[in-house]
């Protein structure tokens, strides 16, 4: 996991390097000062049951293309419940038209009821299609892998899963 981590991070640093420099309105609303608030809703699996999950997130962008960003999800309706915290760093390829390619990482810490919390890291990739003229549809894909995981309490100890997000940008 650590050199998938570290190829994501040192891909994401060469192609900001050798960007060119570029006027604000070329990255748009992934230029730099932007913050986008995003919104997750939809359904996850764990412990054998299936759980609605909810969550909200934010991104600032740092310089253009490239944000650190903090998500919060509460997942409910199943036992035991679980909540998750997730700070991430990403870069959008701002410079491709009509789909915006994106590559991030993240670590996450995941508060499980009546179990130890478990910490996590991963990797992400998709793209942004423009929705509006502030909105993006997000879809991706995401890999997972749980620090300091007890295979006598989970079935596994990585997740690959796909996932789909509406972000709005100010």
């Amino acid at each position: 996991m650590t050199r998938i981590v570290t190829t994501l991070v040192t891909a994401v640093l060469a192609m900001m390097a050798s960007a060119p420099a570029a006027a604000a309105d070329v990255a748009g609303v992934f230029s730099q000062g932007r913050t986008h608030l995003a919104v997750v809703a939809g359904s996850g699996y764990a412990f054998d049951n299936t759980y609605f999950v909810l969550g909200v997130g934010a991104s600032y962008y740092l310089v253009d293309g490239l944000s650190v960003g903090l998500n919060a999800e509460s997942w409910s309706g199943s036992d035991p419940g679980i909540s998750k915290l997730t700070p991430s760093l990403q870069y959008v390829f701002y410079q491709v038209p009509r789909v915006s390619p994106y590559v991030g990482v993240f670590y996450r810490r995941t508060y499980i009821d009546k179990l130890p919390n478990l910490d996590s890291t991963g990797g992400r990739a998709g793209v942004y299609v423009a929705a509006g003229r502030n909105a993006y549809i997000g879809a991706g894909v995401v890999y997972e892998s749980y620090l300091d995981c007890d295979k006598t309490i989970y079935k596994s100890c990585s997740d690959t899963y796909p996932e789909f997000s509406i972000t709005f940008a100010f």
